[in-house]
């Protein structure tokens, strides 16, 4: 009898104990996902006091910038949980902003410890830009694409204002991607790898094409992974691979008659170190690039990216000329010789 009871204290302690954990969750799923209380505490990287507060103006307005701490657990059937309840908070597209803001992609997005959550969901990204909205100095570059390895993210200037952003997976440490000035090349809706014919890349656009690196579709796990291509979201190549010009090869295809959209990869990534994105729950102007430091970095090679454009819309206007004029020369009578 005594072991029974025994047995009988120790199970209603344990259910007692899960009780207490379950409950401890929920409570920290309420706190995270309300935007009026602070952000909470990610584990063994951010410091208790140093957590940005903004007690005297309204959470929601995120024109200031703010961001909470949303921690996964560690135990997998309570990670099922909680995402099940951060699912119905937000919505399929506030779910995928709040990814893209962790370089993640659904496939991905139990892969880490804590998501950054806007205090405000901008479903665009565009409030959370860490590139300049405007760039005098791309003003007369009608297209542009940078990549960042700092901060995992691409961003897209038309005539120097940004139009699109959103985050990358670039080459890993041993197999980085390429710095630098260079121009988009061909494009292929799928191409297969040329490291494993098992990868399949979707709306792949080449810019280095003896090296074999370009944009496609992939994984984004929350950190550099690539072969050294630019792995982007699915709904991001597509855009991009619509909006990017290819190069115009001279006939045979042996030499290029004239490049493509303007791409730029610049920075090193902190190995090892916090990432990036995380910081934004300290300073959520962490990962802001400046003006002064963009046009440092692009302004010696505005001159070739214009001088470039230039050259390819004068070979595209010849291309359609002789085009549209190859109908009329073949319909033209023939002339009757004269005995």
């Amino acid at each position: 009898m005594k072991k029974i009871f025994l047995y009988a204290c120790f199970s209603a302690a344990m259910l007692v104990s899960c009780k207490k954990e379950i409950e401890k969750i929920s409570d920290t799923l309420k706190d995270t996902v309300s935007s009026s209380e602070t952000p909470a505490v990610e584990k063994d990287s951010i410091k208790k006091d140093s957590v940005v507060q903004k007690e005297s103006v309204p959470p929601a307005m995120q024109e200031n910038g703010f961001y909470n701490a949303f921690v996964l657990p560690k135990d997998k059937k309570m990670r099922d949980s909680v995402y099940a309840e951060f699912s119905k908070k937000y919505s399929e597209k506030e779910r995928y902003a709040i990814l893209a803001l962790n370089r993640l992609d659904s496939k991905n997005r139990f892969n880490t410890d804590t998501l950054v959550v806007p205090a405000k969901i901008d479903t665009t990204l565009m409030s959370y830009s860490p590139f300049p909205m405007q760039l005098d100095v791309l003003s007369g570059v009608k297209k542009f694409v940078i990549f960042s390895y700092p901060i995992q993210a691409y961003g897209v200037y038309s005539n120097g204002s940004l139009v699109k952003w959103g985050p990358t997976s670039m080459g890993k440490k041993a197999a980085q991607t390429t710095r630098g000035l260079t121009f988009a090349n061909w494009k292929k809706k799928l191409s297969i790898s040329t490291v494993s014919t098992e990868w399949k890349l979707p709306y792949n656009f080449n810019i280095h094409n003896i090296g074999g690196i370009g944009w496609h579709q992939y994984d984004l796990p929350g950190y550099p992974a690539s072969h050294s291509c630019l792995r982007l979201l699915m709904k991001d190549a597509q855009w991009l691979y619509s909006y990017a010009d290819t190069w115009i090869l001279n006939p045979g295809g042996a030499t290029t008659k004239a490049k493509g959209t303007a791409v730029m990869v610049f920075g090193d990534y902190k190995w090892g170190g916090r990432k990036p994105w995380k910081k934004l729950l300290d300073d959520p102007n962490a990962n802001n690039i400046s003006v002064e430091e963009m046009t440092k970095l692009l302004e010696p090679n505005v001159d070739r990216m214009i001088k470039e454009q230039d050259n390819r819309e004068k070979v595209a206007d010849s291309i359609k000329t002789a085009k549209a004029m190859a109908p009329v020369q073949s319909e033209k009578p023939a002339e009757v010789p004269v005995n």
